[in-house]
């Protein structure tokens, strides 16, 4: 299942957070493309994080049977910085460009329902709390993490908890259907707890490059605040408003 929009047609302002943040992705992307060192230096180390010391050697690292060197370069200082410049770097164009969809997709609801700031606050902490989940499965792991992924689970948390019966519309087996939000990340979330499970450790070295701990960690967060942010919606939200921007049909997306 793979969701390519949601049926948000009524949001009248543009989020620009969110496109703040797509722009942002890119131009890192387009930054590492042009110096692949930037990669090894910005990228979140696990095993510095935890010591504090910013590593600049190669290392050995073994997976499996195979026997690999782990380039290190120089990092920002203090090398606790990382922690958000790895949550705009990405591995490959597959990366970015689901990553770009998801938050795309998601982002301008969330953003609306937030604001525009507390937006960007929720987005950084969902990130910075999916990077300890990750660090927490692996602390003296070398090998490099980065995605904005663990920032978007985050989204698709308070997504499923503030818009459960929006539509989303997905690929499925070759059709586009039209599934309510919480069937989709709830699939979702179902699956990256599966793979978790599945892998010995869920690190990116075990899980086939896919950390699924800052998955399901940035996602945890992003639930946890979405049911403070609908905890408020009735006292700080005006249902007209709430409603012209967020239904389709008087009988559509009534979750309150």
């Amino acid at each position: 299942m793979f969701p390519i929009s949601d049926d948000d047609r009524h949001l009248m302002s543009p989020a620009w957070i969110t496109i703040l943040l797509l722009a942002a992705n890119v131009v890192v992307f387009a930054m590492q493309l042009l110096d692949p060192g930037l990669t090894y230096g910005w990228s979140v180390i696990p095993k510095e994080i935890v010591t504090g010391v910013d590593l600049t050697d190669p290392v050995l690292i073994k997976v499996g049977q195979q026997v690999g060197q782990i380039p290190q370069l120089p990092g920002p200082v203090p090398i606790y910085l990382t922690i958000f410049s790895a949550m705009f770097m990405h591995g490959g164009w597959a990366h970015i460009g689901g990553n770009m969809l998801y938050l795309w997709i998601f982002g301008d609801n969330v953003e609306h329902r937030f604001g525009s700031l507390k937006f960007l606050l929720f987005y950084l902490i969902s990130g910075i709390v999916a990077t300890f989940a990750q660090i927490a499965t692996n602390p003296d792991s070398v090998i490099p993490n980065l995605g904005a992924s663990g920032a978007i689970s985050g989204v698709l948390g308070a997504y499923m908890v503030l818009f459960p019966r929006n539509m989303v519309n997905a690929i499925f087996f070759f059709r586009i259907v039209s599934l309510p939000a919480i069937f989709v990340i709830g699939m979702w979330i179902f699956l990256q707890l599966v793979n978790g499970a599945g892998s010995i450790a869920p690190t990116a070295e075990t899980g086939g490059g896919v950390a699924y701990a800052a998955h399901i960690g940035g996602f945890v967060a992003g639930v946890a605040m979405g049911f403070f942010a609908r905890m408020g919606m009735k006292n700080h939200e005006p249902p007209s408003v709430f409603r012209r921007i967020y239904e389709d049909e008087p009988k559509v997306r009534r979750y309150w």
